[in-house]
């Protein structure tokens, strides 16, 4: 069974692309527009047994930015140790630090190689 990546992202374009990306990298992806359908999201993955391999998500975002949204997901036991990465515009070094210290395991900037996040991904799934 391909392993399930979430994404989460207020920008459908960029959800498409990493849809595509990851598909054909032979992973499965489930997507949600924001932090807060992306915690409502993972409530009803983990209910139904389906919890994802690993989460990316953006920081900027309505509702719940991606900060939040980490917070939140390491909040509960059944996602303490799934991989999260973290695909935004941001460079600022204090939010890199601030996403390490909620529990974000990496950082990756936008534009980025479909390669590159692939090589990414792979290696936080061994």
């Amino acid at each position: 069974m391909a392993s399930l990546i979430f994404v989460v992202d207020d920008s459908r374009t960029v959800i498409a692309t990493l849809r595509h990306a990851l598909n054909e990298g032979g992973y499965e992806v489930v997507d949600a527009q924001d932090g807060l359908e992306g915690v409502s999201v993972l409530e009803k993955l983990a209910a139904e047994g389906n919890k994802p391999d690993m989460i990316i998500t953006d920081i900027n975002m309505p509702d719940m930015d991606g900060i939040s949204f980490i917070r939140k997901v390491r909040e509960k036991r059944e996602y303490s140790k799934t991989p999260i990465l973290v695909l935004t515009t941001e460079k600022n070094q204090d939010l890199k630090m601030e996403g390490k210290n909620v529990g974000a395991n990496g950082w990756l900037v936008k534009p980025f190689k479909p390669q590159k996040l692939l090589d990414i991904v792979e290696d936080f799934l061994k």
